[in-house]
């Protein structure tokens, strides 16, 4: 089930929202919300894959059992058996995570180094089994750390590990972020009407510009690569481009937005990437969470750039490598990650004295170049197929441009430079320049009739498809 479907907006979260009002809030009972919130989770997690279920009541119950066990060991002074579970559970949930995501990659490897012919086995990829495996290990590692308290209690426990509204692409949530909130958070007209809006934002990037743009790559990709323009290369990245930025920041402001809804205040995961002026400007403002879990729990704790210079090399290319590993079991992906990584170090060891003195309308042009080029290894099916896409962008094909590019272009122009618009902070500070009642006046309006038109893309699209599912 996916948010952005019939069945999610006109059952599942209107159902939900009703049962938690009027049972779990009318009683202010914390217990009765995070139970029915919890069931919830289980039911919205299963609805296409029941299996995996056991998969995910078998990590909530290993990981509960193992952190009471290591903070009782801390308690009663026993810090090896204390070390000992804790390098359990990290092997345990790592075990779990490259078993479904990685073990069809390394055995197809082997068999291309060695000559063999293992049989590589076909695994469904549980949904969003990355997401919550890092919030797991968020929570086991803090635990052990000492930086957060363990949870006596199964089902906010549980609730944390399978909270629906980011369990299957996020934000990433930290346990110490939302440990309060767990048990003592309030709800209130103010957050309801929040977290509305800003679901219905969501929404809206995800139905109105993110799938519209999506299909003219998804058009792209169908044409063999030997008769594709650089034109329609160009064309059909740039959409991309905005797609996954539009597809996972829509998730994320649908994200948090719910967890308003309910009393949750996740944090930002986004913050206007495009507008980036450089290739760590431009990771600050992605994907935040996932950058934050890297940068805290590996690589602070591999000496961060406290090190040597070449330490402090090995430390950005280790974490780039898992980075771009994290996202998918293909080279393309490993490429992608060390692509950054090499980007990051140059930026850090050549450039950082150049880079000051550039304007930031030519940083900001060559930053966005280098994003899209990476697009390319990061959509591309194969590393080859990368490879071969970026000579077209770069006047390989066998035109620079044709008909299809034509068509491609005066078609979808309009949706572009919308698309394009949307993803900078144009908009949201002219609205800041306006009168308060102003702006409360154009929600009113504009928010009932973007959720109108969402519906109707909804229902008369059968074009729905989510990126980071795959993650």
């Amino acid at each position: 089930m996916v948010f952005s479907s019939s069945t999610f907006l006109f059952l599942f979260m209107p159902a939900v929202i009703i049962l938690y009002y009027l049972l779990g809030v009318t009683t202010k009972s914390t217990r009765l919300k995070n139970f029915i919130l919890l069931v919830a989770s289980l039911v919205f997690y299963g609805w296409g894959e029941p299996v995996y279920i056991i998969l995910m009541v078998i990590s909530i119950l290993f990981n509960f059992t193992i952190g009471k066990d290591i903070s009782a060991a801390k308690r009663r002074g026993r810090d090896s058996e204390a070390k000992h579970k804790f390098i359990a559970s990290i092997v345990f949930n790592l075990a779990v995570l490259g078993f479904f995501k990685y073990f069809g990659f390394f055995i197809e490897n082997i068999n291309m180094l060695l000559g063999v012919s293992l049989k590589i086995p076909v695994l469904e990829l549980p949904i969003g089994i990355s997401f919550y495996t890092f919030q797991t290990m968020s929570y086991i590692i803090d635990l052990y750390r000492g930086k957060t308290r363990v949870q006596k209690k199964l089902i906010p426990f549980a609730l944390y590990i399978s909270l629906f509204p980011q369990l299957i692409a996020g934000p990433i949530v930290q346990y110490k972020d939302i440990e309060t909130q767990l048990t003592e958070r309030k709800e209130s007209v103010s957050k309801f009407s929040y977290g509305l809006s800003r679901f219905t934002v969501g929404l809206a990037k995800k139905l109105l510009l993110a799938n519209t743009l999506g299909a003219v790559y998804t058009t792209v990709q169908a044409d063999a690569l030997s008769k594709t323009s650089t034109l329609t290369a160009w064309l059909g990245i740039i959409c991309y481009t905005l797609q996954i930025y539009f597809d996972f920041s829509g998730y994320s402001d649908m994200a948090i937005g719910l967890g308003r809804i309910f009393g949750f205040e996740f944090n930002e995961n986004f913050n206007y990437p495009y507008i980036a002026t450089s290739i760590t400007d431009f990771w600050r403002r992605w994907h935040i969470s996932l950058s934050t879990w890297f940068k805290e729990y590996v690589y602070i704790p591999l000496g961060g750039n406290r090190r040597s210079t070449p330490r402090v090399i090995f430390n950005l290319l280790v974490v780039w490598l898992l980075t771009g590993f994290w996202h998918g079991a293909a080279w393309n992906f490993v490429i992608w990650g060390l692509f950054y990584g090499v980007l990051l170090i140059i930026e850090k060891y050549v450039l950082a004295k150049v880079l000051p003195k550039i304007p930031n309308t030519i940083k900001h042009v060559v930053t966005m170049l280098i994003v899209i080029i990476g697009w390319v290894f990061f959509s591309a099916p194969t590393l080859t197929d990368a490879v071969e896409y970026i000579r077209i962008m770069f006047g390989a094909g066998y035109k620079l441009v044709d008909s299809n590019a034509n068509y491609l272009l005066s078609s979808n122009f309009i949706t572009i430079i919308i698309g394009a618009f949307c993803a900078t902070p144009i908009y949201k500070k002219a609205l800041d320049k306006l009168p308060p009642a102003q702006v409360s006046a154009l929600r009113l309006v504009a928010f009932p009739l973007l959720l109108a038109l969402c519906i109707i893309f909804m229902i008369s699209s059968t074009y729905n498809p989510f990126l980071y599912f795959r993650f």
